[in-house]
């Protein structure tokens, strides 16, 4: 560490090199394929989790399991994901880029092939558990790596090509395993990793060399610090994920979770705080656009996984659609992805990337309020433009987002936090989630008790619909039939605006994030690493 400032050591500002300073502006074309495969194994990683979701009902025929039992393809996946990726910050000092990604890839790759294997449910859980915690690491040493290798001038191309990787892996998740699915297999969305997993392993190992392993920090490495934030971020992510399905709290076993998680989560803080070597610095949130960043990185999660959701089940409850006909739905959002990364990347040059963030925020907004106005009708072309806007916010707010995080830190402490950065987006994405189910439950009981008292023999226009529906059938049960009919109508009606009630509380987060921006400070320098989620 030198007397420098932070932002002295990590860039200068964005402008074409000197003659003097082009040899350091000049990056070797090894460190550039290097980096190209760490960037596709971050990409299988990413879009393991939505190929999968997509396809879970054929996993479960294939696997003959229970109901109760497949969500737990992707709850082990996502539980050990989210201890592993904090924990990256602490191993890719420890072990070096080069070993600490060569692992995770080929470890990923194994699981993701016996994963394809399995004949039982447990076999399978197992293994999505292997899967996420060795994949974890992947994600945050790309971001870091980014961020550290490629001087400011080369950011404008590097960022936006992250972001878009980042993001359009789980965008077009659904559409590649419908795909898969119905192509070939439900085994075939995990046996589509081994080769490029192989691949990218090998590439890994020949030829990156980033930076140099301290093995040193493994003689004092934390296991209780561990122990107790697998306790706190494992708990967590299960409470989140399977607290609204199991009717959180009147649950014994999310209660018990809950309390687990509580209680090991004041063990972890008081361990980080005291331990000699931290398995988790957190003193990267005593820089205010660190916090801020990470809080702007948890609402993108909510945005971008919780859109990604949303789109799905509307289109599946409502419309009918099967998978494969979602993820064609679903592409518009990657098409404008792409459309707008090398926007974002000449925008990173010339726009204050605060104004960015809340222009991207924004762009969320008028996505999301678009779709207060959704009736049971609407298909592609009602959601083209909300997905439009959904594909452009992403893409300008996620090249800004970890720049104004991360671009005041020192490079020494740039691993670590990148952990932090992204833990908050897959937290804010579980978070959301786990919100989202719950507020469409109780909207869909509120809407649907209102409805009912709406629709009685004392209304005029409830007696002539009913009569309509009773003329379209005959016999003694014609009147019975009909009101099935009506009571089904209802139903749809009362989901339709459960869902319009959530995405109108969803415009109302984006708009509230969007003016948090004039709270930040803007960054010193206007180069950083792309943001990502998954």
């Amino acid at each position: 560490m030198t007397s420098s400032s932070p932002s002295d050591a990590l860039s200068a500002p964005l402008q074409p090199p000197s003659r003097a300073g082009s040899a350091d502006e000049r990056i070797e074309p090894r460190r550039v394929f290097a980096f190209l495969a760490m960037v596709f194994g971050m990409f299988m990683a990413i879009l393991d989790i939505q190929i999968v979701s997509a396809s879970l009902t054929d996993i479960q025929a294939g696997l003959a399991a229970s109901s109760d039992e497949i969500p737990w393809v992707q709850t082990s996946y996502l539980i050990a994901e989210v201890v592993a990726i904090p924990l990256s910050g602490f191993l890719s000092r420890a072990l070096g880029t080069r070993l600490l990604f060569a692992i995770s890839c080929a470890g990923f790759t194994f699981a993701s092939f016996m994963c394809g294997m399995m004949t039982s449910i447990d076999g399978m859980i197992v293994w999505r558990a292997i899967q996420g915690f060795i994949g974890g690491g992947m994600i945050p040493t790309v971001f870091a790596s980014a961020f550290l290798i490629f001087p400011p001038s080369k950011q404008p191309i590097v960022s936006p090509m992250i972001g878009l990787v980042a993001t359009l892996a789980p965008t077009i998740g659904p559409t590649v395993g419908g795909y898969l699915t119905d192509a070939l297999s439900w085994h075939w969305l995990f046996f589509v990793n081994v080769l490029p997993g192989i691949a990218v392993t090998f590439a890994v190992l020949a030829l990156v060399d980033f930076d140099k392993p301290n093995y040193e920090l493994l003689d004092h490495f934390d296991w209780w610090g561990l122990l107790s934030m697998a306790g706190f971020l494992g708990t967590l992510e299960y409470v989140l994920e399977e607290g609204e399905r199991n009717n959180w709290f009147d649950d014994e076993t999310i209660t018990l979770f809950a309390i687990i998680s509580a209680i090991s989560g004041v063990l972890f803080f008081a361990r980080v705080l005291t331990a000699r070597e931290p398995i988790v610095d957190l003193r990267a949130f005593t820089n205010r656009n660190f916090a801020l960043g990470s809080l702007f990185s948890f609402v993108l999660g909510i945005g971008l996984y919780g859109l990604t959701y949303l789109y799905p089940v509307y289109l599946g409850a409502v419309r009918g659609y099967n998978s494969l006909m979602i993820g064609e739905t679903m592409f518009v959002s990657g098409l404008a992805m792409f459309a707008t990364a090398p926007l974002a990347g000449r925008l990173m040059t010339k726009v204050d990337p605060r104004i960015m963030l809340m222009v991207g925020f924004l762009s969320f907004a008028a996505g999301t309020w678009q779709m207060t106005y959704v009736t049971k009708d609407w298909d592609f072309w009602e959601l083209l433009w909300p997905q439009i806007f959904r594909g452009f916010g992403l893409m300008i707010a996620m090249v800004p987002i970890t720049n104004i995080a991360l671009g005041t830190l020192p490079p020494a402490m740039v691993k670590n936090a990148s952990g932090l950065f992204n833990l908050n987006r897959n937290l804010g994405g579980a978070l959301g989630l786990a919100i989202i189910n719950t507020l469409l439950n109780t909207r869909w009981d509120l809407h649907l008790t209102r409805l009912h008292e709406s629709v009685n023999w004392a209304r005029v226009p409830a007696n002539e619909r009913l009569n309509d529906l009773t003329a379209h059938f005959s016999g003694s049960d014609a009147q019975l039939m009909g009101l099935k009919q009506l009571s089904q109508i209802v139903r749809l009606q009362a989901e339709v605006m459960s869902f319009a009630d959530v995405f109108f509380i969803l415009t109302a987060l984006f708009v509230l994030l969007a003016g948090l921006g004039f709270v930040m400070r803007r960054p010193a320098t206007a180069g950083g690493a792309a943001g990502g989620g998954h």
